[in-house]
């Protein structure tokens, strides 16, 4: 964080994380059963599609990073980024009665191409406005608060809006529209230029030096697989709780759970980071996701008390998912700028940062919906108790990808941080770790 930024001006940068992240919900968790239900689709079309799409668009992703880099100027390309992804989302969440599949991917391609290009500069902004290890995680909270406030309102308003979830989601694709207006026009406003990547001095950095970078990419690695992990049930979370649960009508209710928790477990990760380094703390929040997978896996039907503590538990350890590893990768960018090497060029790091994030959710989308089906699994219409249609063996296979997956790959994630914390903290975090 440069010397002379206010507080107020922590705040402005972190407001365009709140409908950002207003626009990630639906977007990853909404759409499958939207496209499913509504628009008619077969279940595995839908997967599929989401599989090439978003694979397509991580693909793109380090692509735009190298060139903002070249561009250079954040302000600009947030500006020119955020009419798509308003224009994106507004035809994927309101579909007309003739959509098919083709408006789907359509749709998915505005979207996902805005909504890239807005987070890597605006992700790539924050580590730049960061001096030391302790300000960029305290960047990086603000920015994941914000988000989770986003997150919050758009897992709360369908229930609200609406009775049926097709038009809970026209509206909120409207109501889209003027959240990301005065939220945009207050952070490109509000955010002075980074200190460190002038306007006029951009560069970009060579991908072999990013992937040379042994640090980076241990720290990718991990990423890689605790984000599928994560990804997998949130692919999967409104169908375990209509078919698996029977507690459709409670959905808005576990997943604004599930985000305030992880808003107000961050101040709390943030200060054990600060007491014993940001990859234990890291550790510690896959640990806690772990037995929150198992224990969903046993729950019996109508358990609504049981999912709802197990919302929460996971739900605080989303807050350290969403703001340690990002100010792991801010660290590792300012020791380079302190070495001589990598000097600028951050949205290439997060470019293929951002590959990585999505190339999860679109593994997640492509290989856990195909997977429920063939274990026998077919999505019943939105209505509470649907469940009752469905086979036993097919409520297992979803409980079993939704929950019994996710805590094997997380375990997997977290040998992984562990075997490698000497070397993904930086000397100032190993030190506190002593």
């Amino acid at each position: 964080m440069n010397a002379d930024l206010k507080s107020w001006q922590i705040l402005a940068y972190g407001m365009l994380g709140f409908p950002l992240a207003f626009a990630a919900l639906p977007l990853y968790v909404y759409v499958p059963r939207l496209y499913v239900d509504s628009v008619g689709l077969p279940l595995a079309l839908v997967g599929a599609l989401l599989l090439l799409t978003r694979f397509a668009d991580a693909l793109i992703d380090p692509l735009l990073g190298r060139w903002s880099d070249q561009v250079g100027n954040r302000r600009r390309l947030i500006a020119l980024a955020l009419p798509l992804l308003a224009i994106g989302l507004v035809a994927l969440l309101a579909p007309p009665d003739s959509a098919q599949a083709m408006w789907l991917i359509g749709a998915l391609v505005v979207t996902f191409l805005g909504y890239s290009l807005a987070t890597i500069n605006y992700h790539a902004w924050g580590a730049e406005l960061g001096s030391s290890s302790q300000e960029r995680v305290q960047v990086t909270s603000i920015r994941e608060f914000c988000s989770l406030g986003g997150v919050v309102l758009a897992a709360s308003l369908p229930a609200i809006l609406a009775d049926d979830t097709a038009t809970a989601l026209q509206f909120l694709a409207w109501l889209f529209v003027p959240l990301l207006a005065i939220a945009a026009l207050i952070t490109l406003r509000g955010t002075p230029v980074s200190a460190t990547l002038p306007v006029s001095a951009a560069t970009s950095t060579p991908w072999r030096i990013v992937f040379h970078d042994q640090r980076f990419r241990r720290l990718l690695i991990v990423l890689a697989v605790g984000g599928i992990a994560s990804a997998i049930p949130a692919t999967l979370v409104l169908f375990f709780i209509a078919d698996v649960l029977q507690l459709e009508s409670w959905q808005g209710g576990f997943l604004a759970i599930y985000f305030v928790s992880g808003g107000l477990a961050l101040p709390l990760w943030v200060k054990l980071a600060q007491r014993i380094g940001k990859v234990r703390a890291w550790s510690a929040s896959m640990l806690l996701a772990i037995c929150s997978f198992v224990w969903a896996f046993f729950l019996p039907t109508g358990d609504g008390i049981s999912f709802a503590i197990i919302c929460a538990a996971s739900g605080a350890a989303l807050g350290a998912e969403l703001a340690l590893p990002p100010a792991l990768l801010a660290d590792r960018l300012a020791d380079g700028r302190r070495d001589g090497k990598a000097l600028g060029g951050a949205g290439a790091y997060f470019g293929i940062w951002n590959f990585v994030t999505k190339f999860n959710l679109a593994l997640a989308a492509g290989i856990a919906l195909p997977l429920v089906s063939l274990g026998g699994y077919h999505a019943t219409s939105m209505s509470v108790g649907a469940g009752d249609t469905l086979s036993s063996h097919g409520l297992l296979a979803l409980a079993a990808v939704y929950a019994l997956l996710p805590a094997l790959i997380k375990a997997i994630s977290l040998g992984l941080v562990w075997r490698w914390r000497d070397d993904l903290e930086g000397e100032k975090d190993a030190a506190l770790a002593i």
